[in-house]
């Protein structure tokens, strides 16, 4: 019987509303790739470049299909007048970033993306090489919590007239700080690698996130005398462990689990640390760091997970050092010039 051959397809696929474009292959009836192209006008603005990013790129361990992936998405972006491509980004900072390259034994938190070790190798081997790398520790409490840390944080408080906002729910939060709220994270990350300013609609869909699974037990809002909110730290309760049995599906028995670990976490995923600039380096931080204390502190929790800290980040690294950490995970953003 004659063998029967294989052939590839590459199907491109657009959305309207974000402007990304997916390309997939297929071989034989059967996707074997995709990656997904976006060309983020208010990042380029911004950063004064002229890039493509790629996201969502996963592909069987051949690297004819990541050259098929890749040529194609460097083809869109030179039509497109774009001279670069970087990721894997998404639209913003608060999407799933960074390849995995360390720590493929360790469990992601809800808000990462695994990936399996030879995507390393095939996206290397099409020329693109390391611009950003971002680490990820456990912390847990300290042997003993030294008294001094609260103390500073009260005196830190009082110095500068300061107190701590009664949050009683997510909806409370967003529908009193919520603007405040969004307004400090866009300055406290204007800085940092590749971010970008939320959009009225990106604000909108994290509300919509954050009412489902914020406590406010794992929140710290700090008022001014005037009550307007000039910093906040929060986290969420880690809901890795309830969507790994079902594959990521949220079925009934996949809900249940949520509720029980949104209610009763054994994990937390370090979520935000915002900052008004005119309140940095005045030592504003220690009300966050006490919270944190205090709750891995309290047996509950048995450590918290500090998602991407951009590597080289030595105010994050101080901050850390204050607690017993672990280092277990490494992502990586890549780069290559296209024209």
């Amino acid at each position: 019987m004659a063998k029967r051959k294989s052939s590839s397809v590459l199907v491109t696929s657009t959305t309207k509303a974000a402007k990304p474009n997916i390309f997939s292959l297929t071989m034989g009836g059967k996707v074997v790739g995709r990656i997904e192209a976006i060309l983020n006008f208010a990042s380029n603005g911004k950063w004064r470049q002229k890039r493509v990013r790629f996201n969502r790129f996963d592909a069987i361990d051949d690297p004819k299909v990541a050259t098929s992936l890749f040529g194609a998405l460097e083809k869109w972006a030179l039509a497109k007048g774009m001279d670069e491509i970087v990721g894997p980004l998404g639209f913003s900072d608060m999407e799933r970033e960074g390849l995995l390259i360390e720590g493929f034994d360790q469990l992601s938190t809800y808000e990462e993306q695994y990936n399996y070790a030879y995507y390393q190798s095939l996206i290397e081997g099409q020329g693109y090489r390391k611009e950003a790398d971002w680490t990820e520790r456990k912390v847990f409490a300290p042997e003993s919590i030294d008294p001094r840390y609260h103390d500073i944080s009260r005196l830190v408080m009082k110095k500068l007239n300061l107190h701590f906002a009664a949050i009683k729910s997510a909806r409370q939060l967003f529908r009193d700080y919520g603007d405040a709220f969004f307004d400090i994270v866009d300055e406290t990350y204007r800085d940092i690698y590749m971010t970008v300013p939320f959009t009225e609609r990106q604000r909108k869909s994290m509300i919509a996130s954050f009412k489902m699974i914020l406590d406010p037990k794992y929140l710290s809002l700090i008022l001014d005398e005037n009550g307007e909110c000039v910093a906040f730290g929060l986290c969420f309760p880690s809901l890795s462990k309830a969507v790994q049995k079902s594959g990521g599906r949220l079925t009934p028995a996949c809900l249940v689990r949520l509720l029980h670990d949104i209610k009763r976490p054994k994990v937390l995923d370090m979520g935000l640390i915002g900052v008004r600039p005119d309140y940095r380096n005045t030592g504003i931080e220690w009300g966050f760091l006490s919270m944190v204390m205090d709750i891995l502190g309290s047996g509950g929790i048995e450590y918290a997970e500090t998602n991407l800290n951009l590597d080289g980040n030595l105010e994050i690294k101080n901050t850390w050092d204050r607690f017993k950490t672990v280092f277990h995970k490494r992502r990586r953003s890549y780069v290559k010039k296209i024209r």
